[in-house]
């Protein structure tokens, strides 16, 4: 293929570095499996760099999901059990996960019914914004359960997240100084007198 994007056809090996030589540009392999193998004449430095800058921006606009960790414990009281259920919330419309954890201190490891009814109804009160991505089990003296945000959730929260990247992108281009004669502000009242 030609730097114009047209195809040059079957040629011998000298002959396409020769044209690619000759336009000051690269002979690059594209497809070395076919047969004949497919090559391209285009700057190879300038293609690598644009590779480069996309993956960059893809990463940047990408969200990475954390697991918060939320502990309750068996004689939690309903104003502390709503706030960190307010909190879940919160990291699920972020689109983080959620781990609950309900901690059994002492005596209270005899009271897992309890544990366990506090985990259901922590799911029935976010049934809205999250799903149960691992069931609660028990770890020791620890029962532990994963909720994940629902697709729709997460899904708003990617597009949040992209907005913000492209409004930091269109901020930091706005805030480059633009280059100009006049000298800068303050300089013209020193120079005046």
């Amino acid at each position: 293929m030609g730097p114009d994007g047209g195809q040059l056809g079957i040629m011998p090996l000298e002959a396409a570095l020769e044209r690619a030589r000759g336009e000051g540009l690269d002979l690059v392999e594209i497809s070395p499996m076919a047969s004949p193998p497919v090559c391209k004449i285009m700057d190879y430095g300038k293609f690598k760099y644009e590779e480069k800058k996309k993956a960059a921006e893809s990463r940047r606009a990408q969200v990475t999901v954390q697991l918060k960790e939320v502990k309750l414990r068996p004689k939690t009281e309903e104003h502390d059990y709503e706030f960190k259920v307010r909190n879940m919330r919160r990291f699920l419309e972020e689109g983080n996960k959620a781990k609950v954890v309900i901690q059994f201190r002492g005596r209270e490891i005899v009271y897992r019914a309890q544990g366990t009814a506090i985990l259901e109804d922590v799911q029935k009160d976010l049934q809205d914004v999250a799903v149960v991505e691992q069931p609660p089990r028990m770890e020791g003296r620890l029962m532990i359960m994963i909720l994940a945000p629902t697709p729709k959730v997460a899904q708003r929260a990617r597009e949040l997240a992209r907005q913000a990247a492209g409004a930091s992108k269109r901020s930091q281009a706005a805030d480059k100084p633009e280059s100009s004669s006049a000298p800068p502000a303050g300089l013209e009242d020193a120079t005046a007198g």
